[in-house]
């Protein structure tokens, strides 16, 4: 025997797996990670009571002004993000939902990623060395370079390595400072070539910048729009796709010569 539902009565019994679905939205752990602006460190200067880069083996200027490298900070790749979380993150400017496997490519056991960044630094701060000193031609040159930065991992922070060295060796290659006696600050990965390669967070990343005094931001060529989108007032954008670029762009705003690149 069939018999008819009421109208009511079918709209309850439509609603029940939509709710149960919307529920499960709801509760349901996300494969995201919540994201906001993270620590700056001068690469000029000292990071936690140590000197960030140190040279031996050639003479070292004395500098002005700082060279911020930018990181961002993100929920552990075990922590519960939920639609909740990550809606909120929608309408915050301060903190942005970005693929877990984006920030935690190496898979989500906590040791394993610690080791994986630390394992990116060392690269980076090899590569960045070996950039610097083939930018200036002293790559042939018994020039030992130390770059250390506490708790910090990956390969972000490459380009402003190089251009801290390059300023503590050379500055703009006539007496003066590449900062121009500026906070300016950046990201991006390094290439033992130079070349300037993109990385991730970049609008959280000027954010930590402005907050730190920087009034000059190095960002790689390809993430200039998502830079532009969220850019923080007070910071003008200097797009870098290699050192020798980064360089001759920090000089020209330096000296007041010379067209600086812009997004």
């Amino acid at each position: 025997m069939l018999s008819r539902l009421t109208r009511p009565q079918a709209l309850a019994v439509c609603a029940a797996p939509v709710v149960a679905l919307l529920a499960t939205a709801v509760f349901a752990p996300l494969p995201f990670s919540v994201a906001q602006p993270g620590s700056t460190a001068n690469v000029l200067g000292e990071y936690r009571g140590a000197q960030v880069i140190t040279i031996s083996g050639a003479p070292v200027r004395e500098t002005s002004g700082e060279l911020r490298m930018t990181t961002i900070v993100a929920t552990s790749p075990d922590t519960r993000v939920g639609l909740p979380d990550v809606i909120d993150s929608w309408f915050d400017t301060d903190r942005a939902v970005m693929p877990r496997d984006a920030v935690y490519p190496s898979g989500d056991d906590v040791r394993e990623i610690e080791r994986y960044n630390r394992k990116q630094m060392k690269e980076s701060q090899d590569e960045a060395t070996e950039a610097a000193l083939g930018y200036l031609n002293r790559e042939d040159e018994d020039i030992e370079v130390g770059l250390k930065l506490a708790d910090v991992g990956g390969p972000s922070a490459g380009l402003l390595f190089s251009l801290g060295i390059v300023d503590k060796l050379d500055g703009d290659g006539s007496g003066g400072d590449l900062t121009g006696g500026r906070v300016v600050a950046g990201t991006g990965t390094i290439d033992a070539d130079g070349t300037v390669g993109a990385v991730g967070g970049v609008p959280l990343k000027t954010q930590a910048a402005r907050r730190d005094g920087a009034t000059v931001f190095l960002v790689p060529k390809a993430e200039c729009a998502e830079a532009q989108a969220e850019l923080p007032e007070g910071l003008r954008l200097i797009p870098v796709t290699t050192l020798e670029g980064a360089v001759d762009a920090l000089v020209a705003l330096e000296k007041g010569t010379g067209r600086v690149p812009s997004c």
